[in-house]
C-alpha cells in the first residue's frame, strides 16, 4: 500500500533518515543544498560500502562563492561514491531530496547540517507513490546528464524554475477560511498580491517568520516591503519564540498543505532547482494543523513599525536600516503629539 507520512523537525530526531538510509539494498540519490551532519554522512558512507550505489549532488556554492560542501564532497569521493556539482543551468541548487531503492522518496525543507535536525523548525514529506519517486528520480538523472526536465501534469510534485509560482498562487487562491503559512522569505509581489486578495475576501492568514535582522542586508527592502504591505491589510505576522524558522510550509483549510524547499521569493520561483509537494493525505494534514496551531501559540507578533524594525536590525542585527527610510523623528512626534 502506498502512503505519504511526515517528519516534523527538531520534534522527530534524523531516526528516520538515517533508517531508511540503513535499510537501502539497492540504491541512492541525494540532492542537497548543504550536507554537513556526520551522523548521515556515516550512514551513507556505510550503505556504499555494503554495496548499494550512492550518487550524491551537491550544490558547490552559495552566490557569494562560499563552499561549504567541500569537506562532505572529500569524504564521499574517499569512500568512492560518485559525487557531482549540481545543475549549473541554476544559480543555485536549493532541492532538498533522497530516493531510496527506487521506492521511497524524502522531500524536505531541511539541509542535512546538524542545526536543521535539532535547532530549527523543519519539515520532510515521505512519499512511496510510484509516480512521485519516479519524477524525483527523473530529475536527479537530468540535472545529473545537465539535461532539460518537464515535470509531469497534474502531479503532486512543485518544481522550480518550472511550475512553482503558478502552483503556489493557485494553492492560496483556492484557500476559503484559513491560511497558516511558515516561510523565511516573503519578497515576491505576485504571492503577496495573492496573500492581500486571499486576507480581502475573507480568509484568516497566519505567517510566520524569521526577524527582519536574519536577512541580508541587501534583501532587507523587499523583504520587509511585503511583509509591511501584509501587515497592512491586517494579515498577522509572527515569529517563534524559542525556535528557529528555516521550514517551508503551507496549510490551507486544514485539509491541504505544501511542503518542501521554496522560499516566496522571485529567485526561488525563477532561477533555483526547487522541490515542494502538495499533500491532502489526512493523517499529514492533521499532524500539521496541530504543529501550525502549536507554533502560533508560542510566537509573538512581529513589530513592523519604523522603531520595532529600528530596534531590530541596528541593536540585534547588523545593521541595515537605512534601506528602509524609516522616519524616526516624525514617528516619534506623532505619536507624543497624539498623546497630549
Amino acid at each position: 500500500m502506498y502512503r505519504r507520512s511526515i517528519i516534523v523537525f527538531p520534534d522527530d530526531t534524523v531516526k528516520s533518515i538515517v533508517d531508511a538510509i540503513n535499510g537501502a539494498y539497492k540504491s541512492i540519490l541525494i540532492k542537497m543544498f548543504l550536507f554537513s551532519d556526520p551522523e548521515l554522512l556515516n550512514a551513507v558512507i556505510l550503505a556504499k560500502q555494503r554495496g548499494v550505489k550512492v550518487k550524491v549532488m551537491l550544490n558547490p556554492s552559495r552566490r557569494n562563492g562560499e563552499e561549504e560542501n567541500e569537506g562532505t564532497r572529500d569524504k564521499l569521493e574517499a569512500a568512492g561514491i560518485e559525487v557531482r556539482d549540481t545543475n549549473p543551468s541554476f544559480v543555485i541548487t536549493h532541492e532538498k531530496s533522497m530516493v531510496v531503492d527506487g521506492k521511497l522518496a524524502f522531500v524536505k525543507s531541511l539541509n542535512w547540517e546538524t542545526k536543521n535536525l535539532t535547532e530549527t523548525r523543519d519539515y520532510a514529506i515521505v512519499t512511496s507513490y510510484p509516480r512521485e519517486v519516479k519524477e524525483i528520480m527523473l530529475c536527479f538523472e537530468a540535472d545529473w546528464q545537465r539535461e532539460n526536465f518537464d515535470p509531469a501534469e497534474g502531479a503532486s510534485l512543485i518544481w522550480c524554475s518550472l511550475n512553482g509560482r503558478e502552483r503556489i498562487a493557485k494553492f492560496i487562491d483556492q484557500a476559503k477560511h484559513t491560511l497558516f503559512i511558515q516561510n523565511e522569505r516573503y519578497q515576491d509581489l505576485v504571492i503577496i498580491e495573492r496573500l492581500v486578495r486571499a486576507a480581502s475576501r475573507g480568509v484568516k492568514i497566519h505567517i510566520m517568520v524569521p526577524p527582519p535582522h536574519t536577512l541580508k542586508i541587501e534583501k532587507i527592502a523587499e523583504a520587509v516591503g511585503g511583509l509591511r504591505i501584509m501587515d497592512d491589510v491586517g494579515i498577522k505576522i509572527h515569529k517563534l519564540k524559542h525556535l528557529k524558522l528555516h521550514g517551508k510550509m503551507m496549510l490551507a483549510d486544514g485539509l491541504r498543505s505544501i511542503v518542501g524547499s521554496i522560499n516566496l521569493a522571485p529567485g526561488s520561483f525563477d532561477h533555483r532547482r526547487e522541490l515542494a509537494i502538495e499533500v491532502h493525505d489526512e493523517d499529514v494534514v492533521e499532524r500539521l494543523h496541530k504543529i501550525a496551531h502549536h507554533d502560533w501559540e508560542n510566537s509573538h507578533p512581529l513589530d513592523l513599525s519604523d522603531e520595532g524594525l529600528f530596534d531590530d536590525l541596528e541593536r540585534r542585527g547588523e545593521g541595515g536600516s537605512e534601506k528602509l527610510v524609516l522616519n524616526l523623528r516624525e514617528n516619534k512626534k506623532h505619536h507624543e503629539d497624539h498623546d497630549e
